[in-house]
């Protein structure tokens, strides 16, 4: 974990708190260090709150100190950080540094692995193997994991091992063959089947569901049905809280983005213009300049 003495930042280092507090106050997440039991209590008291999914130290410190409630290290790490096809690929061993990196670096916000395809299915005891390295070798607070009611079994097991637990419902990137690719899910009869799902998965004791790519009116049933907080992702506004990729929301990934997606900010833009000024400076000689020099 950062401190003054270490962080590049300085002194500013405890900002991620302190910002938090001055923009929420009042608020049950007004608080300096998130924990489950805070998004709980921000459902029970109708308020939202922010995740991202973050893959390293640097974004993970900023997204920390804007006072983003929660940090997600996705198997999304697979095509936007290894530049894998897709999400299956990744493994565990390929996460865990990404992982430990931003736990390292966040101090205010509650950081979630997500376990990837093929670390978990297979039975509990696998789920348990698995999730107990990213909290013992990474220093992640929870795990995520995409489940349906088959998983229950799975999620009584992690939760028994003292492991918070997030169910992935709605779509599941993991199972894409399987759901005939990217489709909107509970639309006809799998909405119920989604309802039951998280009503099941809640009962097994997960701490929070995220709900993916999910007809609006299903994600706002299942949030009115459990008692735990529910984030959405192309699934409306009618949950407790919102999760994007960070590399969509702020521009730095290129091409067509799904409907959900608001971009805040271009980064790639920024990056592209930054880097061609500082090819130019080079070639021209203008860089390195007599102040960026050590003549004696």
């Amino acid at each position: 974990m950062l401190n003054e003495e270490s962080s590049p930042y300085g002194s500013q280092a405890s900002a991620p708190a302190a910002s938090a507090q001055q923009n929420s106050a009042g608020s049950v997440l007004d608080v300096k260090k998130v924990r489950t039991v805070h998004l709980r209590q921000a459902k029970e008291a109708g308020e939202k709150f922010a995740m991202l999914t973050s893959y390293d130290t640097l974004t993970a410190t900023i997204f920390d100190r804007a006072g983003i409630e929660v940090l997600l290290v996705g198997d999304s790490a697979g095509s936007n950080v290894l530049g894998h096809d897709s999400t299956l690929t990744i493994t565990v061993d390929e996460m865990l540094p990404l992982v430990k990196a931003v736990s390292s670096a966040a101090q205010r916000s509650l950081v979630v692995a997500d376990l990837p395809f093929g670390s978990y299915e297979q039975s509990p005891q696998q789920a348990v193997a698995s999730a107990v390295r990213f909290m013992k070798e990474g220093g992640a607070h929870a795990i995520k994991m995409e489940a349906t009611s088959y998983h229950t079994e799975h999620v009584k097991a992690l939760v028994a091992a003292g492991i918070p637990v997030m169910a992935h419902i709605g779509f599941t990137p993991q199972s894409e063959h399987a759901l005939g690719g990217y489709r909107v899910q509970g639309r006809g009869d799998s909405g119920e089947a989604l309802i039951e799902s998280a009503l099941a998965l809640t009962e097994a004791g997960a701490f929070c569901l995220l709900i993916e790519m999910t007809r609006s009116d299903i994600a706002a049933q299942i949030d009115r049905a459990v008692h735990i907080p529910v984030i959405g992702i192309g699934a409306g506004s009618d949950v407790t809280g919102q999760v994007l990729v960070w590399q969509d929301a702020f521009g730095l990934r290129q091409g067509k983005m799904a409907r959900f997606v608001k971009q805040y900010a271009n980064l790639y833009d920024t990056l592209l213009e930054g880097a061609q000024a500082y090819r130019q400076d080079v070639r021209s000689g203008a860089y390195p300049a007599p102040e960026h020099r050590f003549d004696q």
